[in-house]
């Protein structure tokens, strides 16, 4: 039986692989004077360390049984076009709302308002800091 640490796990290690292979494909110089392969090999690294260990403790512990929920995908995917589409006809801020109130509804837990504003004043506040401090264009208002 596959349980969910295992599956997060397996996951894990795929995308770090993927993505530690692909960076293989250009220089990596070294931490004196580091090639454009050598940042995104130590994330896969790390990355890979996390996996593993996930791995492990999913022979030690026994978690929760992993289950494929089609619906909380589908929510998912249409939160994130609703976010691209409201931010590309409003602006960034809405799309922020709107994606956060769509993906809502597919957590457990019971379906706040209140919750869902703090979230989206919170990943609104992430984008104010990449668009200020890292200069980024962002179309916030």
């Amino acid at each position: 039986m596959i349980d969910r640490n295992l599956a997060r796990g397996l996951f894990l290690a795929a995308i770090a692989l993927a993505f530690g292979l692909g960076a293989l494909r250009y220089p990596i110089g070294d931490f004196a004077r580091a090639g454009a392969g050598l940042f995104p090999l130590m994330v896969s690294v790390l990355l890979l360390l996390i996996a593993l260990a996930t791995l492990v403790r999913s022979r030690v512990v026994t978690g929760p049984r992993f289950e494929f929920n089609p619906v909380n995908i589908a929510l998912l995917l249409s939160a994130l076009c609703a976010f691209a589409l409201v931010s590309r006809v409003l602006n960034m801020t809405a799309g922020i709302v709107a994606m956060v109130f769509i993906s809502g509804f597919a957590g457990t837990a019971k379906y706040s308002i209140v919750r869902n504003l703090k979230v989206s004043v919170g990943l609104f506040l992430v984008a104010l800091v990449f668009q200020k401090l890292l200069g980024l264009s962002l179309n916030l208002y």
